[in-house]
C-alpha cells in the first residue's frame, strides 16, 4: 500500500508523468527478460539435418595424422550463414575459455564420450559472457551457423554470435 500512496498524492501533469515513468520501467523489464527477438527470423535447425553430412579420409602431412573431412550435403548447406537456432545438451568443454559445446545427445551418450559422430556437437561461440551452464542442461540457442570443412582444430558446426534463448 506504501507503494501507491505517492501516486495517489499526484495529481495532474505530475500524475501523467509518474505513470508513464512507471510505465516504461515495466516494458522495459520485461522486454529485457523475455524471449530473444534475435530468434523471430530465425530458421529451426534440426539435427537431423546436421547429420546430412559424409566424411573422408584425408591425411595431414603436418600433423602426420588421418583426419575426417566433412563433405556437407544440400540440406546443410542452405544454413550456411543463416541465422538458425537448434535445441541441444549443454557440454561446457573448458569454462574458464568460454568453451561450450551443444549435443544433440546428453554428455554420456555424446560425440566426446559416447558413440556419436561429429555431426552431433556444434561449437557455441557466445556473442557476449553469458551465465554459468551445467553439464546436460537442455538448452536452445541462436546464432550464424558456419560450417567447417577444413580447419581440423575445430568442429564442423560453429554457431556464432551464439545467445542463449529464454
Amino acid at each position: 500500500m506504501a507503494f501507491y500512496l505517492p501516486l495517489l498524492r499526484q495529481t495532474g501533469k505530475d500524475y501523467l508523468i509518474m505513470l508513464k515513468s512507471i510505465t516504461l520501467v515495466f516494458i522495459s523489464f520485461f522486454a529485457a527478460n523475455s524471449v530473444n527477438l534475435s530468434d523471430v527470423d530465425a530458421k529451426e535447425l534440426s539435427w537431423a539435418t546436421l547429420a546430412d553430412v559424409e566424411y573422408k579420409d584425408v591425411y595431414l602431412e603436418e600433423l602426420d595424422a588421418w583426419f575426417w573431412q566433412p563433405e556437407f550435403g544440400d540440406a546443410v548447406k542452405e544454413y550456411s550463414g543463416e541465422q538458425v537456432y537448434i535445441t541441444g545438451y549443454m557440454v561446457p568443454v573448458d569454462v574458464s575459455t568460454d568453451y561450450f559445446v551443444l549435443s544433440r545427445y546428453p554428455f554420456a551418450q555424446c560425440f566426446f564420450c559416447g558413440n556419436a559422430g561429429p555431426e552431433s556437437v556444434v561449437d557455441l561461440r557466445m556473442k557476449k559472457e553469458g551465465r554459468k551452464f551445467k553439464q546436460d542442461e537442455r538448452l536452445t540457442f541462436t546464432g550464424k551457423l558456419r560450417l567447417n570443412e577444413t580447419d581440423v582444430y575445430e568442429l564442423n558446426y560453429i554457431l556464432e554470435e551464439a545467445i542463449e534463448n529464454k
